[in-house]
């Protein structure tokens, strides 16, 4: 095996909780990502959409995913009504009487079920900050995903500079609180979000999710600037890719990264964190190779 000195990140390698801890509870809820903080990990990955009020809300999709969602009523959601169901057009009130745990999750057998909601963001920032502090825990990091995309603008989501714009107030009102800028990623797949939050916030660090193999430059190309991360796929990484990576001052932490052969992979090739559903399992397995 490469040797960890190798790694160029070695001593601040990024193990990211992907939505939490999703292989083993109810993902972006509170409660998984309360259970990642138990397993080593620098960083709490989650998404974000917006709600009918202009609030931030920590979901996958822009709506309710029919393998996880339960109407107030206790009927599943189904596929065919699943888009119908549209956050950005519903209050908080309606969206938190919906359920999103206690289904469990079918591609995640190992999930326990429970009762929980999608929470508002700002709400799950600072249970996750109380709780850090309660246990004294080191600063976490969070890695904030807005989930946009050009069909969803004005549908699903706002416009990219309102949703920049949404996103720098409440984690303004955050850093306030917490002193928590600093240990903020923004990432997503769509470079217009990433480019208005840079105009309002050029301190904070940027991540560019990639499951395309287009040529790195394109991207960097339509932002105007380099990104500190570039977050692909792990399928889509090689060692040139890596190293060339590595030479664009970018770091490297690939997506999603579930088994330990991958993860031993990936780590001799030199990435410089990844995003997993199982913080319980990487820790482990970071902690005796590294």
């Amino acid at each position: 095996m490469t040797s960890c000195t190798q790694n160029p990140s070695n001593q601040a390698f990024d193990l990211q909780g992907h939505r939490g801890a999703r292989g083993l509870l109810p993902e972006n809820t509170i409660p998984s990502f309360l259970k990642a903080t138990e397993f080593n990990i620098k960083t709490i990955e989650m998404d974000l959409v917006v709600t009918g009020e202009s609030e931030l809300l920590v979901s996958h999709e822009p709506w309710f995913n029919h393998k996880i969602s339960t109407h107030p009523d206790g009927s599943p959601v189904t596929e065919d009504e699943q888009m119908s169901l549209n956050i950005y057009e519903m209050t908080y009130d309606e969206i938190r009487q919906f359920d999103v745990g206690m289904r469990g999750h079918p591609d995640f057998p190992e999930q326990e079920s429970m009762k929980v909601s999608k929470p508002l963001f700002i709400d799950a920032i600072r249970a996750i900050e109380m709780h850090a502090a309660e246990n004294n825990m080191a600063p976490l990091y969070y890695n904030v995903e807005t989930k946009s995309e050009p069909p969803y603008y004005g549908v699903f989501v706002p416009q990219p500079a309102e949703f920049a714009q949404l996103l720098s107030d409440e984690l303004s009102e955050l850093d306030r609180e917490f002193d928590l800028l600093h240990r903020v990623i923004i990432q997503s797949f769509d470079p217009a979000t990433l480019i208005e939050f840079r105009k309002l916030h050029p301190e904070v660090s940027q991540a560019m999710l990639v499951y395309e193999n287009n040529p790195v430059q394109s991207y960097i190309d339509t932002l105007g600037y380099t990104p500190e991360i570039w977050s692909p796929n792990y399928n889509l990484l090689t060692n040139e890719a890596i190293q060339d990576l590595h030479n664009r001052n970018m770091k490297v932490i690939p997506w999603t990264v579930n088994t330990i052969n991958e993860m031993r992979v990936l780590l001799q090739m030199g990435v410089d964190g990844i995003i997993t559903d199982y913080p319980d399992s990487a820790s482990v397995f970071l902690r005796e190779e590294m």
